[in-house]
């Protein structure tokens, strides 16, 4: 009879494959340099053509430096939000024991990235709308999603038992996760102040490339600097465990050589 499990458990045993501590702290401990060198050699190039070299916009003149890092925090609040759901959807279903703390990790970091890039806008629309805040539908949308990144940073802390926690996280992750679309799609969906989207078109996005090369620049290193962040937060609370771990059985065999 063949020991090859079916297909539905082969993703579920690779992803359990790394939910050994060891095996992930080698592994992230391998990666994170890579990640962090990454993300200061590629914001080192990003942020000064942006804020610097790169020409002003013809409309909106000096101003248009603000969005090289309005944008980038706008879409790592909605994709770090994702992975938010993908890790608290493998909790859930496959309770691998990683998601859970990749998952609080990550939360405190998705809701500073949300929080600039509602500062970083309220900059951009006093000079462009003439005021700091419209309950305009864009901007409401990422406001539910800075108090959904709060909340859950804030529920897997607030039981003393942290697989409860870490449960009812997981659930209000998954159903924050609804406001994702409404964050993506509502100025298509909704006469809205906000701009609409600029690279919706790939071969021929709105932008001049003198902004959107830039631009994109300091996206990817935003994006190498969250998840290095993220990652050394993990690997941090994964030690803390295992600290806690050994310090709880050296506690109990204390006791039982004093008993």
């Amino acid at each position: 009879m063949s020991n090859t499990p079916p297909l539905a458990a082969r993703p579920a045993a690779s992803l359990h494959r790394f939910a050994n501590p060891g095996r992930f702290l080698r592994l992230s401990g391998r990666v994170l340099p890579w990640l962090s060198l990454g993300a200061v050699l590629v914001l080192g190039v990003g942020l000064p053509w942006a804020l610097w070299f790169s020409p002003p916009d013809w409309q909106q003149g000096e101003t248009v430096r603000i969005l090289y890092i309005h944008v980038p925090m706008a879409w790592l609040a909605m994709g770090g939000y994702a992975g938010l759901a993908v890790a608290s959807a493998m909790a859930l279903v496959w309770r691998h024991p990683l998601a859970d703390l990749a998952a609080r990790e990550l939360s405190p970091v998705g809701a500073a990235v949300t929080a600039l890039c509602l500062a970083t806008g309220s900059l951009w629309g006093k000079p462009m709308w003439g005021t700091w805040w419209v309950w305009d539908a864009r901007l409401t949308s990422v406001l539910v999603l800075f108090f959904l990144w709060l909340g859950h940073a804030a529920l897997v802390r607030a039981f003393d038992d942290p697989e409860r926690g870490a449960r009812m996280g997981a659930i209000l992750a998954l159903v924050g996760a609804l406001n994702l679309p409404v964050v993506k799609f509502s100025v298509d969906w909704w006469n809205t102040l906000h701009q609409p989207a600029s690279l919706t078109r790939v071969n021929a996005p709105a932008l001049h490339v003198d902004i959107l090369y830039p631009l994109l620049t300091c996206a990817v290193g935003f994006t190498l600097a969250f998840a290095a962040l993220v990652l050394f937060r993990v690997r941090a609370a994964v030690m803390e465990r295992r600290i806690r771990t050994l310090q709880m059985a050296a506690a109990r065999r204390a006791e039982t050589v004093a008993g």
